[in-house]
């Protein structure tokens, strides 16, 4: 059963760091800086969480740095929910070969008990509804459109990798309607794992903004992102959306394109982890800079390390 304390301080991950030389596929590097870009935008955003980008100006001038501190109090390199969520659905995968949702449920619900430094309203409120039914599935709600099913698509981004768009849909929705059953969550979720998914197949920038992110928005109009800048981004999955697409998309680097997310303030965790999570399969390891790699809690770099590369290898790539 996972643990949420033990990916995240290094005790279950045995092995050692991934070294740079090691021979693994385009696909397995790309994954793995998307794990690591996950696990940075969501470090380097919780700082400035729930600030607005005037009071982040007044109190960070530009934030550059992985710090720490922000409304948790966090130490510098350490995560949230965006990352120990995402793990704790990798891990149940893993010991069950696919995306199931009683699995993701049970994992979930474990990750909770084990009192995790945040979480969110709509995350709490239908696992407690999983404790009491056992029923892994959320009751359809219009109001469910935050974006806590959307920061963890990552595993199944990887784990999915390679099969049909039909089974990567369903794999899409067993997790997320765990916490959120709500079609704009669904919408985010699915466009966010098919462009990891076209990024780890090394499609160009345009052609999967087109794919992906455009037809995103001509199913669900409100999603547009072309209009005023997204600044304070709120937990609404399409706020959350429109600021992560205006930095990923109008920047032109890994480290542009975090800079610009987190410093727009608001849900800056999370839309760092989203766009770091984009990033990373867009741009690769060598585009991270080092020294945010270095200031990353060392036990949550190993499991994501580790976690991309088995989650990678379960997808036959």
């Amino acid at each position: 059963m996972f643990r949420a304390g033990e990916l995240i301080a290094g005790h279950s991950p045995k092995r050692r760091s991934v070294t740079p030389g090691r021979e693994r596929s385009l696909q397995t590097e790309r994954a793995i800086a998307a794990y690591l870009g996950l696990a940075i935008g969501d470090a380097l955003g919780a700082t400035v969480e729930f600030l607005t980008p005037n009071e982040i100006r007044h109190q960070h001038g530009e934030h550059r740095d992985i710090s720490g501190g922000g409304w948790l109090r966090l130490k510098a390199g350490q995560v949230t929910d965006d990352t120990t969520m995402s793990l704790a659905l990798g891990q149940s995968i893993l010991a069950c070969g696919s995306v199931e949702p009683k699995a993701a449920a049970e994992a979930f619900n474990a990750w909770m008990r084990a009192k995790p430094v945040d979480i969110g309203n709509t995350v709490r409120r239908n696992l407690i509804t999983f404790r009491k039914t056992g029923i892994p599935e959320a009751v359809y709600c219009e109001h469910d459109a935050g974006n806590g099913a959307a920061m963890r698509t990552l595993p199944v981004a990887l784990a999915c990798y390679g099969q049909a768009p039909e089974c990567i849909i369903l794999a899409s929705r067993a997790q997320a309607h765990t916490t959120h059953n709500n079609e704009l969550s669904d919408g985010a979720c699915e466009a966010l794992v098919f462009m990891v998914q076209d990024f780890l197949a090394g499609r160009d920038q345009a052609e999967v903004e087109h794919l992906h992110a455009t037809e995103l928005v001509r199913q669900h109009p409100v999603f547009a992102y072309d209009r005023k800048r997204r600044d304070n981004p709120s937990g609404f999955v399409v706020e959350t959306m429109q600021a992560v697409c205006q930095s990923f998309f109008g920047t032109g680097s890994f480290e542009s394109c975090l800079v610009d997310v987190v410093n727009r303030g608001g849900d800056a965790d999370t839309t760092g982890a989203i766009a770091g999570m984009l990033a990373g399969a867009r741009y690769g390891l060598e585009a991270i800079p080092r020294r945010w790699l270095n200031s990353l809690d060392a036990g949550t770099r190993i499991a994501c390390e580790n976690q991309a590369e088995a989650l990678m290898a379960m997808s036959g790539t």
